[in-house]
């Protein structure tokens, strides 16, 4: 795959590109990398071109200083494929990803193809979500870092019972990507997307693309009535719970996922 650093309102942001075909734009969750979707990147790259996105404050994009909006994130991706020189895309997101995915699939349907929105939500934080994040932000700034015994909650956050019990990869994966955040950089984000974040589902209701909804039935950070809630706003979309994986379904069950979003996009 080839690199790319690209300069957006939300500062110079790394993506990865590689394969040929249409656009497939990968968004991830809060505190996680474009590395987050390795598994769909060799699957598709046969017959799509694949970007992996490090999104603003992660991995190897430019440390953020300040808060963003919801709007901005949206320009943000618009800059990603204008830099790219590329019209439409379709896009996969999960949590933060799926919730930018959804706006701008409202604001921009003629720069998306079909979108495939998980483990997200489309409305603001309550108190218990808002009070649980500013603790671990806190916990995670007087330790420099997500490290022991924040990990341990913060991986909880990620994985139900069955990975934490069957799949020691996919948690050792995640407590590393944990572990290499940036964790003043990506304070920012946390605070734009969890207690600021807007609620969506009125402007989700005017989204006009091809939109499929998974929800994760052992996902403790967003349960499946409230991503129910937000495929339910979207005109036409479809909705799967999907048994034995949580906020991560796409490093819980990579062959599962890459399964449906070909049968979405590629129906019979």
């Amino acid at each position: 795959m080839i690199d790319h650093e690209v300069p957006t309102v939300l500062g110079r942001i790394h993506v990865r590109v590689g394969g040929e075909g249409p656009a497939m734009l990968f968004w991830p969750s809060l505190l996680m990398t474009g590395d987050m979707w390795a598994a769909q990147a060799t699957h598709f790259a046969d017959r799509y071109r694949v970007i992996l996105v490090d999104p603003p404050g992660h991995g190897r994009s430019e440390p953020l200083t300040s808060m963003f909006s919801f709007e901005d994130n949206v320009r943000c991706i618009a800059q990603i494929l204008d830099h790219l020189q590329i019209t439409t895309t379709h896009f996969v997101g999960n949590s933060w990803g799926g919730m930018i995915g959804g706006t701008f699939a409202a604001r921009h349907p003629d720069r998306i193809g079909s979108a495939v929105l998980m483990n997200c939500t489309g409305s603001a934080a309550g108190r218990r979500q808002k009070a649980e994040f500013a603790l671990l932000l806190r916990m995670a700034k007087t330790l420099g870092g997500i490290r022991p015994p924040v990990t341990r909650s913060a991986v909880k956050a990620f994985l139900g019972p069955t990975t934490l019990r069957t799949r020691p990869e996919v948690v050792a994966t995640v407590r590393e990507s944990l572990e290499r955040v940036d964790i003043r950089s990506a304070s920012w984000a946390v605070k734009s997307v969890v207690p600021a974040r807007p609620d969506q589902l009125g402007l989700l209701n005017t989204i006009e693309t091809p939109v499929l909804v998974i929800a994760g039935n052992e996902d403790g950070t967003f349960p499946v009535a409230e991503t129910r809630a937000m495929a339910d706003a979207i005109p036409g979309s479809t909705f799967l719970a999907l048994d034995e994986v949580a906020h991560l379904a796409a490093l819980e069950n990579p062959e599962q996922i890459n399964r449906l979003i070909d049968e979405f996009l590629t129906p019979a």
